[in-house]
């Protein structure tokens, strides 16, 4: 693309970047046009039912996946989703860092933030083995492994361009798992009522067993303010480990890059990880002001969603449901697993 100017003797031509953003503007405006669908969808949620039961992250993939079941986007659209599919995750993840409180987490105490380490570490592998013996391949047992683990849909975001995992799995391990952490909320005050557990053991296991924070705060209110504000301290001790997660695996796979990727450290740790580190580092040191944080993760959460609608408008319906049953039962042990070893972790922390 160029434009001719009298005062000079031949073309100027445009810079590159904005011939490249040029081209990724249909694509994108796709993907804002479908993650403004999937949020007021969840406005009507919470409308008619109170609540929104799958929230916008989740529906912005099923709306994705409707849209790019009944029409292909062209090639004119395909660089702005593939951007926003990658790009924008990527720096939703960094974002992400300035979510966690490191200085809040250690003050809970050094036994159980070590117990949480333990334990998600321990489920961790045990779901990625699970899930191999189901059948399910390396990538998509690592994504169900980390979502059900650490944050759902979260982790598996944050994991996803960590080990290059496609848009068929990460929308098929974030639908089946987003699925059972609505029956984990509804079951969950069962559990503790049939246990006779006060509101700080409730609040543990709320913690240390449901996904996304805003799932925590429903699963344990019905137990009362200090299960609700113990739940939120220990799950922001569990969204802590993404962090670390995500960097040891970006150290296991950096053989499976290509060779020309990047230099020196890039080359081992992903940008964003170091990123995501860096925000957590600089929020615990008091760098950001109180005013800037809930912007921060609003923008995160936004880029989250319209990454979500990129990745599902590139699904292949019939791949997801050929991955369904393992993908099921992987997640549905790995939650039972998950909650056997928290109840232990509990009683080992002695809390009464």
């Amino acid at each position: 693309m160029s434009v001719t100017n009298q005062n000079f003797a031949g073309p100027i031509t445009a810079p590159n970047w904005l011939s490249a953003a040029w081209r990724l503007l249909p694509g994108l405006g796709l993907c804002v046009v479908v993650t403004a669908v999937a949020m007021g969808l969840e406005q009507v949620q919470v409308r008619v039912l109170g609540r929104a039961w799958l929230e916008s992250l989740v529906l912005a993939i099923l709306v994705g996946t409707v849209v790019r079941t009944v029409w292909t986007p062209g090639p004119v659209w395909r660089p702005g989703v593939c951007f926003s599919a990658k790009m924008l995750l990527e720096i939703a993840v960094v974002l992400l860092g300035a979510s966690v409180s490191a200085k809040t987490l250690l003050a809970a105490g050094p036994v159980l933030l070590l117990g949480i380490a333990g334990l998600v570490v321990l489920v961790i592998c045990v779901s990625y083995g699970l899930g191999r013996l189901l059948g399910l391949h390396h990538r998509m047992a690592t994504l169900v492994a980390c979502g059900n683990s650490i944050c759902g849909n979260s982790a598996i975001a944050a994991v996803a361009p960590v080990i290059g995992a496609d848009g068929d799995d990460i929308a098929a391990s974030i639908a089946f798992t987003a699925l059972l952490g609505v029956l984990v909320v509804l079951l969950l005050p069962l559990v503790g009522v049939g246990l006779h557990m006060s509101g700080l053991q409730y609040g543990a296991l709320a913690g240390l067993t449901v996904y996304a924070v805003p799932q925590v705060l429903a699963a344990a209110a019905p137990m009362g303010m200090v299960a609700v504000q113990f739940g939120t301290l220990v799950k922001l001790m569990r969204v802590l480990m993404l962090g670390p997660v995500c960097l040891v695996l970006s150290l296991l796979t950096r053989g499976e890059r290509p060779a020309g990727e990047g230099f020196g450290l890039q080359r081992f740790i992903p940008w964003f990880i170091l990123g995501f580190l860096s925000f957590v580092l600089l929020r615990a040191l008091g760098a950001f002001p109180p005013a800037v944080l809930p912007p921060i993760a609003q923008t995160a959460t936004l880029f989250t969603i319209v990454s979500m609608a990129a990745l599902g408008l590139g699904v292949d319906v019939r791949v997801v449901a050929r991955a369904s049953g393992p993908v099921v039962a992987t997640a549905t042990l790995s939650i039972l697993l998950l909650g056997v070893l928290s109840l232990g972790l509990i009683h080992l922390a002695h809390l009464a």
